[in-house]
């Protein structure tokens, strides 16, 4: 067993530094070596039992539960549950205690681990340099008072060329607080020069999805106020920061993931997260279409690989994402059923490869469904409406059926008794989309294969409303009343910038 421990003193009081280390998921906004972080099943970072799952600056993956955590102790304790780096029954414990002379923090850090023998010695000096030394220097530059007028940032990549040049002038909409669509305002933005592993882009078209909304009420606990939403868009890079050889400046590029931050014409970014536009792709295309495509291409390929014979049945197929799954399903052979609540929906979904549609009315969802299949139900069943449909969708499937639950848009599906599942011997799924797209590798084969298919005319991302940048809260106001087919897209107006 290794065990390694180090200590420090933060010339800031106990209560600033607490605030900062007792959000579990927020390391990636100062540990350096930290690229990216994901909350997963949408708990609080706070919660104990809550899993971080989060990618390192040099392509590895780590996933962390919080075991313990007191506000009144200032203490807490976590675990590795899975990591690319072979630190075995890894427990750690931080604490913090306020120093007796002056307005100062006293900040230890310790852990204990398994490696494989002759690692001993190379793991605990990574731990103790790499982890612990450097959060220590990170939270240090944001905390401490900065010395003669000097101003502290935190600290780069070990090595790195420091960023060079001007920022560029920009728009955001941004969220002061979480609430409704009317907290979104547009505010001016620098984009500050790319630093080591980054690359500033001008946004030409950035995609609206529904998790937008679930950040902008604080549903998901991926924004936290003040901010900005958004996780997906196309753009051009401007320039590079050091060690990033697979982009060029004048580049057409997209993404989709987290972190939020896509509403603005200006961004410097992670250049992990950056893949390269074909040419056959237009920018407001990819932005409508990659988050929901790369969604359906891993709901209907992963999680459930649709066979020719199945019957699926999608809810809200006049949707983003709904319509990419009737295509896409209907060429891979299956039957294709859906289910929504007008009779313009109706038609939009037939157009998008539905073979019948189920709207609300006498019978209920799960009759209908049993008619159409002689009694049989769905084979598979994707379902991202949650609260008002959950109970539906399982009383629609066929025995040995798969539930899909992959959205709440009416609401959290809440607690559920496992034994009504038994009645069909029926699957569940709850699929979270950064598990299916990290590391990057798996992000960018699911985007090659939608590129593929967008390409083949297999799907067609079709754009139902597109909004300038700063009329985003319109744009959110339809989304949530249901007022659009297909996708929306915002266009940035000031897309170009100016260098201050």
């Amino acid at each position: 067993m290794v065990r390694v421990a180090r200590s420090t003193v933060i010339d800031a009081p106990v209560a600033e530094v607490w605030e900062i280390l007792r959000d579990f998921n927020g390391h990636d906004r100062w540990h350096p070596i930290v690229r990216r972080s994901m909350l997963e099943d949408s708990m609080r970072t706070d919660q104990v039992g809550c899993v971080r799952n989060f990618d390192l600056r040099d392509g590895g993956n780590v996933r962390e539960r919080l075991l313990a955590l007191s506000d009144r102790d200032r203490r807490f304790r976590y675990a590795i549950v899975d990591a690319d780096i072979p630190l075995h029954d890894y427990v750690a414990e931080i604490y913090l205690k306020p120093v007796t002379d002056g307005d100062r923090t006293f900040w230890h850090w310790s852990s204990s681990f398994d490696t494989p023998p002759g690692q001993e010695r190379e793991l605990a000096e990574l731990v103790a340099t790499e982890v612990y030394e450097a959060g220590f220097a990170a939270v240090r530059s944001r905390l401490e008072p900065p010395s003669s007028g000097e101003r502290y940032r935190a600290p780069a990549a070990p090595m790195a060329r420091p960023p060079q040049g001007p920022a560029i002038a920009g728009t955001a909409i941004v969220i002061d607080r979480h609430g409704g669509a009317g907290e979104l305002h547009p505010e001016p933005v620098d984009a500050p020069p790319p630093g080591p592993g980054e690359v500033r882009l001008r946004h030409r078209a950035v995609g609206v999805n529904f998790i937008d909304v679930y950040c902008r009420t604080g549903y998901f606990d991926l924004l936290k106020p003040p901010g900005v939403l958004g996780m997906e868009a196309t753009g051009v890079v401007v320039d590079l920061g050091a060690n990033v050889s697979h982009l060029a400046p004048g580049q057409r590029v997209a993404y989709a993931c987290p972190p939020p931050g896509a509403y603005c014409s200006v961004r410097t970014m992670d250049a992990a997260s950056l893949i390269p536009l074909p040419d056959a792709i237009d920018d407001e295309t990819a932005a409508a279409g990659l988050l929901k495509g790369v969604t359906a291409e891993f709901l209907l390929h992963r999680v459930h690989a649709v066979a020719a014979g199945e019957t699926v049945l999608v809810y809200a197929p006049a949707g983003g994402v709904g319509r990419l799954l009737c295509q896409w399903a209907n060429r891979l052979g299956a039957t294709v059923i859906g289910a929504t609540s007008t009779g313009e929906k109706a038609r939009v979904a037939r157009s998008a490869g539905a073979h019948h549609v189920v709207t609300p009315g006498e019978k209920s969802l799960e009759e209908q469904v049993r008619e159409l299949t002689d009694g049989r139900g769905a084979d598979v069943i994707y379902d991202g409406v949650g609260r008002d449909s959950f109970a539906h969708s399982v009383a629609a499937l066929a025995e040995r059926g798969h539930l899909v639950s992959f959205g709440q848009a009416s609401g959290d599906i809440g607690s559920w008794d496992i034994g009504m599942l038994a009645g069909c011997s029926a699957t569940v799924s709850r699929p979270n989309y950064v598990h299916y797209t990290s590391p990057p590798e798996r992000f960018r084969a699911g985007a090659e294969r939608l590129f593929e298919a967008i390409d083949r005319r297999v799907v067609t991302v079709e754009i139902g409303r597109r909004f300038a940048l700063a009329e985003a809260a319109e744009a959110h106001r339809a989304l949530e009343n249901r007022e659009t087919t297909g996708s929306i897209v915002l266009i940035p107006e000031d897309g170009e910038g100016a260098a201050r």
